[in-house]
């Protein structure tokens, strides 16, 4: 979360029922740029939000799309008949090798979504699947499987993204990523869609493209919707047709700054009872999203890649206590949690129990801390101490790590106290780019050790510095970087301008996030280009620079 997220004061509307919704959307919809419109012209069935898969398995993956049965079933509007979707998986594009299908019922207690967790497939290998509704048929999606359990892969490689706001700008970030034939997964670290009202974050002046519906989002409908308007997107119907995505929530999938009880985007009375917000959010983001949702509805889960990595993926918004000021004394508080007791309990048994060589816990908020100011960070632990603010150093995003100190000391503890070695953390939120070791004791790094690295991808389209300032990249970003790393040693590299994408490149030797660019959010055709690139070699949990891209 950005400052200018933190201080918007959105002009809040009442909630519209479901038809109302609809009924405005309908034409709206009709008329959205895409690989298809979004409302069929035909009268019978058709599939204009894509496909998409997620969550590979080595002998499986679970396949995702909407039906619109009629044109009428707008997402969202409880519309539209029950109709029968079947699905194939087969080993080429023309689908004459099918070696999997079935069929599942569209229905519009499930906004007409539906899902099939494909099993029997062999590990390490790409197919192609589609989905066909009385006689239409789907565009074609490309997945792959996870390699075989006990096998070390000789590597796999991950897309990594976040934050990506429709109202921001385009999404060619995600084009880039359908484009590469050498993927295993994409990994969405959070904030896949915003829910803000159209025109409060960027303001009505810098928006790129309107937000559906234009009101923010709070009822199952609207978020259906949101949801909706979203997979309208080219790029983002060309990503999940081209790789299976593994994804995780952030707090825009709910309200920024969401935490257990609340949010800092949310108004109880005029925007309803918060407990039901949530419900609706986490309905349709399991409806409209290629996850396996656990028993208890959240999104925190383990996913192998053979002997090579485990893949630890936190929920970092459903069990976090409130956040607090800078300065309440507060974020060292151990009974403070961001995430949860029975979250952390299972991340710390994973990862002592892996015999993988790398654990990569994709967590939606930076765990690094972070300091500002002209002090060395070595100086910043006592003057922390006597403001009563983190003895890591002065928390500047109390929705981050930094804001629950206590949670961060025990997993960093267990990590060192165990020999876990070859943690990664990898991390979005923030919409700039870091490469950091993850200091036990940051007021005294480089002295003290390091007991994981991080990196920090940035946005695909939100706000970074130069918008927020509204100058050109790079005009005051060199000195705050520059400022950053003085307070702040164990930050190798960071970026606080651009946007993209990263590409994670994993080997038993080494593991390297490669940063690339976009040249221009608000262009559809926006180019990519290699920014930098950090490694981190087997055994080190230190971060080092690479000077080419992996190839």
């Amino acid at each position: 979360m950005t400052s200018r997220e933190l201080s918007v004061s959105p002009s809040r509307r009442t909630v519209v029922k479901a038809a109302a919704t609809t009924a405005v959307a309908a034409p709206a919809l009709a008329g959205l740029a895409g690989p298809a419109s979004a409302v069929p012209a035909a009268p019978g069935p058709a599939f204009v939000h894509g496909v998409a898969s997620g969550d590979p398995l080595p002998d499986g993956v679970l396949l995702w799309t909407r039906v619109t049965p009629v044109p009428d079933a707008i997402p969202g509007s409880g519309a539209g008949p029950d109709t029968e979707v079947g699905w194939e998986v087969a080993e080429d594009a023309g689908f004459t090798r099918i070696v999997a299908r079935g069929a599942v019922r569209a229905t519009a207690a499930g906004d007409h979504t539906v899902k099939a967790d494909v099993r029997g497939l062999a590990p390490a290998t790409a197919y192609h699947y589609r989905f066909t509704a009385d006689g239409t048929v789907s565009a074609t999606g490309r997945t792959r499987t996870a390699p075989a359990a006990g096998v070390t892969a000789q590597g796999v490689r991950f897309g990594v993204v976040s934050c990506a706001n429709w109202e921001s700008g385009y999404f060619s970030a995600y084009r880039h990523l359908a484009a590469r034939p050498d993927l295993d997964a994409v990994l969405h670290l959070g904030d896949y869609v915003y829910e803000y009202a159209s025109g409060t974050y960027p303001a009505a002046k810098y928006t790129v493209r309107p937000h559906l519906p234009a009101h923010e989002i709070t009822t199952l409908a609207d978020y259906r919707l949101r949801h909706a308007t979203y997979k309208t997107d080219p790029d983002l119907q060309a990503l999940h047709a081209a790789h299976p995505v593994v994804a995780i929530w952030d707090d825009h999938e709910f309200a920024n700054d969401a935490w257990t009880g609340g949010a800092e985007n949310h108004t109880p009375g005029a925007e309803g009872d918060w407990a039901a917000r949530v419900a609706a959010a986490k309905r349709a983001y399991f409806e409209w999203m290629p996850v396996r949702a656990s028993t208890e509805g959240t999104v925190y889960r383990r996913l192998r890649f053979g002997g090579l990595a485990d893949l630890h993926l936190l929920d970092l918004r459903s069990f976090r206590s409130q956040q607090v000021s800078v300065g309440s004394g507060q974020v060292d508080d151990p009974e403070r949690t961001v995430t949860g007791r029975a979250q952390l309990d299972w991340l710390k048994a994973g990862l002592s129990s892996s015999d993988a060589v790398w654990q990569l816990v994709g967590t939606s908020v930076m765990i690094s801390p972070v300091a500002f100011g002209s002090l060395p960070a070595h100086l910043l632990a006592p003057l922390a101490e006597l403001l009563g603010l983190p003895k890591g150093g002065l928390a500047v995003n109390t929705d981050q790590w930094d804001g629950y100190t206590d949670d961060r000391r025990e997993l960093l503890a267990h990590l060192t106290g165990r020999a876990v070695r070859n943690t990664v953390f990898l991390t979005g939120d923030i919409h700039m780019a870091w490469a950091n070791d993850v200091p036990v004791t940051a007021a005294t790094y480089p002295l003290s050790r390091s007991a994981a690295t991080e990196f920090v991808v940035t946005s695909v389209s939100s706000d970074n510095l130069d918008d927020l300032l509204r100058v050109p990249a790079g005009t005051v970003s060199v000195a705050a970087a520059t400022a950053l790393r003085a307070a702040n040693r164990h930050v190798k590299w960071v970026d606080l301008d651009r946007h993209g994408y990263g590409v994670l490149d994993v080997t038993a030797e080494r593991t390297q996030m490669d940063y690339y660019a976009v040249s221009d959010k608000a262009r559809p055709d926006a180019t990519s280009a290699w920014l930098r690139s950090y490694r981190t070699l087997n055994g080190t949990q230190k971060v080092e620079r690479v000077y080419a891209p992996v190839r």
